[in-house]
């Protein structure tokens, strides 16, 4: 036995504590709690929703139940409601009254408003009011006895069989009955409407479509009748005003023009008019003649006269030059022969000189005359402004005279418009009288319907069926939305950032270990998956001492830590499957074997410890049952002599599985988790919920656990895991019941 514990033999169970301390095996644990703090929401595709309504189909399916009962029900206890159909043609209205805007305004025909009006006056108080007064006693007797209809609460009750006859309705009341029951629909794309009224009786139902019918066409006419008359009394009022108002307008324009001697004022017209234009047209010649001028003017004061254009072109001043030199060049000529004083050389100096002084002349009587040209330029800007000056000062004393004339001018012409305006629209108005094609007729009038319009059956039966459907699926997905449970293995990985080694199905019926009897199963295969997940996920395989635990009670972890027992023991391994939950231990009743001693002694110092060591019917399982339940695990489990024994067991078996307690509540299993050098974290599909995970990873994460993965059990994929398990501190009760089953494992 001392050279198994050897150090360079096999892993020690302080050497993995002393790795558990290192930073680069607690790695994986701070992400996970950080990707579960985050509480980041899962993005749900369009099959994911689809899941949640299977997984929630008979919740939606109890709700379209429930609606659609309803709907039945109270469809089959509501009266019959018959509605009648009035049709009508409205065109637009082309009789207009006046022209003017503020006297007495009409509809154009482009007004997209007009028809809208129209639908509203046959919706109106003062045409339900007029209907109402033109009802007779039968038609009030049926609308009285429409208004006590029971309701359906007295329908199912059998009550108001035996019920008064009501007193006769007022007029407001009618009316008000009138609007309740009355729809207008207009025909879209064209002038027509239906007029439909609903009451409980076909032919009352006719008779009041009808009724609005007449009542509004009887209307329409009454208000162009009194349109009519009200505008030809105001049109004759108004043009015994605007004719003496004209001709008092007329003779203070003539009068004022008499006064002012103004024949016309239309400036285009007058003489000052016309010479102003011809003035300002002048000047603008004469100030572009004078800045030609005196750029010429400025351009021979500083430039050379040699350089001047006008000097250069000058015809005169070239034949001079071309002069002078033949004479230089002559005088050249002979200055090889005679000297300068000699008299044929002095006629030629003289010659030269005198073609000089005419040069000089001429440059500068060019420079005079570019000066002459400015000052006459100048002098005619001048004159012209001051001329333009006359004009304007002229055309403003006319305007300042004529205001008057324009203001009396345009109240004459206005009256002018005014009554002519009016005096042709009353002409119209007299030959027409009001009495023209009325506008609005009726194109279909209602009959009596021979089958209710409502309650529709069908119709009911459909909107209920949206209507539940609706409910179901908003249902489905709240209370989907408040189940914070881990339903799927993408949970796992999205929301705590860990490896999933395997997703263990929820067994329809049986036993777990019964299950396992058939290796070809889906439950036995899933579990060797995971025993397959663990043998990568570390680099030196699995660890040697493997701790399953989870964060609350039936959850599958003692199954998980019973069957990868099992699986390792098949591929040939010697396995040792330690029980340390001391508080509800189940092992011992699942292998069938005695729970007289185990780990307990040997922690309290009362055995060796490998003596309560049993081997199983297993080959190369054996177990180390939890022993009688002790009143202080916790304090036992921390205590030196648990590492002793883990440090036996890693040297004497080639895997050593501990099925350790929950999480939550006990201070146990992060013990455990610490010394081990590997950790297992049970979840049970649909009913671990997010707070507890989180919970067990920050526990694990201050043990300094090396967690290596999660392994979701009684996953149903029909539903979703969405499976509630029981829960809660009474797990903990010493004494617990067993819930696992022996195998019938083959003898070696």
């Amino acid at each position: 036995m001392s050279r198994s514990l050897a150090p360079g033999h096999h892993p020690s169970l302080p050497q993995r504590r002393d790795e558990a301390l290192q930073p680069a095996t607690v790695s994986l644990l701070p992400s996970a709690v950080n990707a579960a703090e985050t509480g980041d929401e899962e993005r749900l595709n369009l099959i994911g929703y689809w899941q949640i309504l299977l997984k929630r189909k008979w919740l939606l399916l109890s709700v379209l139940a429930s609606v659609l009962s309803v709907v039945l029900v109270k469809t089959l206890l509501t009266p019959p409601v018959f509605r009648a159909n009035a049709t009508l043609q409205i065109d637009q209205d082309t009789i207009k009254i006046v022209q003017t805007e503020g006297v007495a305004p009409a509809e154009g025909v482009g007004d997209r408003d007009y028809y809208q009006t129209q639908y509203e006056l046959l919706r109106s108080r003062s045409l339900a009011e007029r209907v109402a007064a033109g009802m007779g006693v039968e038609q009030i007797r049926l609308a009285a006895a429409a208004q006590r209809t029971p309701g359906l609460w007295a329908r199912l009750s059998g009550g108001d069989a035996d019920a008064a006859e009501p007193a006769e309705p007022s007029r407001d009341e009618l009316a008000s009955y009138v609007q309740r029951h009355l729809s207008v629909e207009p025909v879209r794309n064209s002038r027509l409407v239906r007029i439909q009224f609903d009451s409980l009786e076909p032919a009352f139902s006719a008779a009041m479509a009808n009724a609005i019918a007449d009542a509004f066409i009887a209307t329409h006419i009454d208000r162009r009748f009194d349109a009519s008359a009200y505008a030809k009394n105001y049109l004759e009022e108004r043009l015994q005003q605007l004719k003496l108002k004209l001709e008092d307008s007329e003779k203070q324009l003539v009068e004022f023009a008499q006064q002012q001697g103004i024949v016309s004022i239309d400036q285009q017209q007058s003489p000052a008019a016309q010479e102003l234009q011809s003035i300002n047209a002048s000047l603008a010649a004469a100030q572009q003649q004078r800045i030609e001028a005196e750029a010429k003017f400025r351009r021979s004061q500083t430039t050379p006269a040699d350089a001047l254009p006008e000097v250069l072109l000058s015809s005169i001043v070239g034949q001079l030059k071309n002069r002078r030199t033949e004479l230089l060049s002559e005088y050249q000529e002979k200055l090889r022969i005679f000297k300068p004083g000699y008299p044929a050389m002095e006629q030629l100096k003289g010659q030269i000189e005198e073609i000089d002084r005419q040069l000089a002349g001429e440059i500068g009587r060019i420079k005079n005359a570019v000066r002459s040209e400015y000052d006459a330029a100048r002098s005619a800007e001048n004159m012209l402004g001051l001329r333009l000056a006359e004009l304007k000062a002229q055309l403003l004393d006319l305007q300042g005279r004529s205001i008057q004339y324009n203001i009396i001018k345009r109240e004459v012409d206005t009256n002018r418009e005014l009554y002519d305006g009016l005096l042709q629209r009353y002409k119209e108005i007299g030959v027409a009288g009001g009495i023209t094609a009325n506008n609005i007729s009726v194109v279909d009038r209602a009959r009596a319907p021979t089958s209710r319009f409502s309650p529709n059956l069908g119709r009911s039966l459909l909107l209920g069926l949206f209507a539940g459907l609706a409910a179901g699926v908003f249902l489905a997905l709240l209370f989907e939305h408040l189940d914070d449970t881990i339903k799927s293995p993408e949970d796992v990985e999205q929301k705590f950032g860990l490896a999933v080694l395997g997703v263990i199905p929820r067994l329809q019926r049986g036993s777990p270990l019964e299950a396992l009897k058939d290796p070809r199963s889906p439950f036995s295969e899933s579990y060797r998956s995971v025993r397959t997940a663990l043998q990568f996920s570390t680099e030196s395989g699995v660890p040697r001492t493997l701790f399953v635990t989870s964060s609350a009670p039936g959850e599958g972890k003692s199954t998980t830590a019973l069957t990868l027992a099992l699986h390792f023991a098949q591929l040939g391994k010697r396995v040792l499957l330690i029980d340390a939950d001391l508080r509800n231990p189940t092992i011992h009743q699942a292998l069938r074997v005695p729970n007289t001693g185990g780990l307990s002694n040997y922690l309290s110092g009362a055995s060796r410890p490998l003596k309560f060591l049993h081997p199983t019917q297993v080959k190369n399982l054996a177990c180390l049952c939890s022993g009688p339940l002790p009143p202080n695990p916790a304090e036992l489990l921390a205590g030196p002599r648990l590492v002793t024994l883990l440090r036996l067991a890693a040297a004497s078996f080639d895997q050593v599985i501990i099925d350790g307690p929950p999480m939550l509540g006990i201070a146990d299993a992060a013990i455990l988790s610490n010394l081990a050098g590997g950790t297992v974290l049970v979840i049970e599909a649909g009913s671990t919920r997010l707070g507890y995970a989180r919970g067990v990873l920050k526990r694990l994460n201050a043990a300094r656990a090396r967690v290596l993965g999660v392994v979701m059990t009684k996953l149903d994929p029909r539903r979703g895991g969405a499976v509630y398990g029981y829960g809660g501190y009474n797990y903990y009760a010493y004494g617990g019941r067993p819930k696992l089953e022996a195998p019938r494992a083959r003898r070696a």
